[in-house]
């Protein structure tokens, strides 16, 4: 896994709970916690810093990485806005994901794994995102896409319907998109 996801991680528990909370996070998970954006880090090495946040922050760890997910936009947005400008909405956005977004990062960090997703529309103002990654961080995807439409300004339904984590073949999300919502991201 790249270091720029042990980057955020880091940023949002620094910005929700301070700098001790991240540096007794790398204490429970035994970790050394010196990750570059541009390193390779074993995913072990992330699946015990978010269980240790679970256990700290009182979640289950997909709870945890929903969360994750949901506090990484803002960052993103103001790290990344090339990526985030051109749309106006969220839906543009995520179907922009395997043709314009995941290729752009792995050109700025080469040797990324990034999931691939498949897109289907059911009905007016549905999305269905079937998501495929051997590291099973769906709720991460999902905690994306709820972060992305805050950002937006808009409202979305998400439903896990499918789940590799459940014995599902693949992991997909029903996003039902729900009009403006008055906050801003």
């Amino acid at each position: 896994m790249k270091g720029i996801v042990f980057n955020l991680f880091e940023q949002v528990v620094v910005d929700a709970h301070g700098d001790d909370a991240w540096d007794d996070l790398l204490a429970s998970a035994e970790v050394d916690g010196a990750y570059t954006s541009l390193g390779n880090y074993d995913d072990a090495q992330f699946h015990r810093l978010t269980a240790a946040a679970a256990a700290r922050f009182g979640r289950t760890e997909d709870e945890t990485v929903l969360w994750f997910g949901r506090l990484a936009i803002p960052i993103l947005t103001r790290k990344y806005p090339m990526f985030f400008e051109p749309h106006s909405n969220t839906h543009a956005f995520l179907v922009t994901l395997n043709d314009i977004i995941h290729p752009e990062v792995r050109k700025l960090y080469p040797g990324a794994d990034a999931p691939d997703f498949d897109f289907s529309w059911p009905e007016e103002n549905v999305l269905v995102m079937e998501y495929r990654s051997s590291r099973q961080l769906c709720s991460f995807a999902e905690g994306l896409i709820h972060g992305t439409a805050k950002h937006y300004s808009e409202r979305v339904e998400v439903q896990h319907d499918r789940c590799r984590k459940r014995g599902d073949d693949v992991c997909a999300m029903r996003c039902t998109f729900l009009g403006a919502n008055d906050e801003r991201g």
